[in-house]
């Protein structure tokens, strides 16, 4: 066997090194890849708007689901995202109701290796507060006060509206190792049935 040729087979080393970094990829992210990796309680559990000087304030509490997979996968350097969604509608009787507002709350959960917290983020990525325990964030990010949905002008006088809430939670930025092994599942996204009452008036 000639040099070149030689030069042209893969070295035995380098073939066993790649396929134990595979096996070790395989082996971190099948705990994410689980159907049910957002398995446990989704739900609102309750909503209400008040008014304040014509502002539409929505207070909502929300369950978000906690896991043994939740928790490696956020510690395994994985964020997730929470999504509340909250949309008032003008009821006609002939027609379609009317969209008069749909506005969206998005934050984002990371843990944080060096301090041992779990820290929450708003929608520009700036930390907003952080805590202990899973369970503490979640908690916090469950407990929404004095969001403003809808201002007064945007409610006709003679006319029902309705308000709807939707939470939702999602798998957010993934490490430059999972993003490789991970880009086909969407096994982490859940999202709850509207929540639907009266606006009043």
């Amino acid at each position: 066997m000639t040099t070149q040729q030689q030069s042209r087979m893969p070295l035995p080393g380098a073939r066993a090194l790649v396929a134990l970094l595979a096996a070790a990829l395989l082996l971190l992210a099948a705990p994410l890849a689980r159907s049910d990796a957002l398995d446990g309680t989704l739900g609102v559990e309750s909503a209400f708007v008040s008014v304040e000087d014509g502002v539409y304030l929505l207070q909502a509490r929300v369950t978000y689901p906690v896991n043994d997979q939740i928790r490696a996968a956020l510690r395994d350097g994985v964020s997730l995202t929470f999504e509340l969604e909250a949309v008032v509608e003008r009821e006609r009787r002939f027609w379609a109701d009317a969209r008069i507002a749909e506005v969206r709350l998005e934050r984002e959960l990371v843990y944080h290796t060096v301090s041992d917290r779990y820290v929450v983020r708003g929608a520009q990525g700036r930390d907003i507060d952080s805590y202990p325990s899973l369970d503490a964030a979640l908690a916090a990010l469950g407990n929404v006060d004095r969001w403003p949905i809808l201002v007064a002008s945007q409610v006709g006088a003679d006319a029902e509206h309705i308000v709807k809430v939707r939470a939702g939670v999602r798998r957010g930025r993934l490490t430059d190792a999972l993003r490789v092994i991970m880009f086909w599942t969407d096994d982490w996204h859940r999202e709850t049935e509207w929540y639907t009452w009266s606006l009043p008036r």
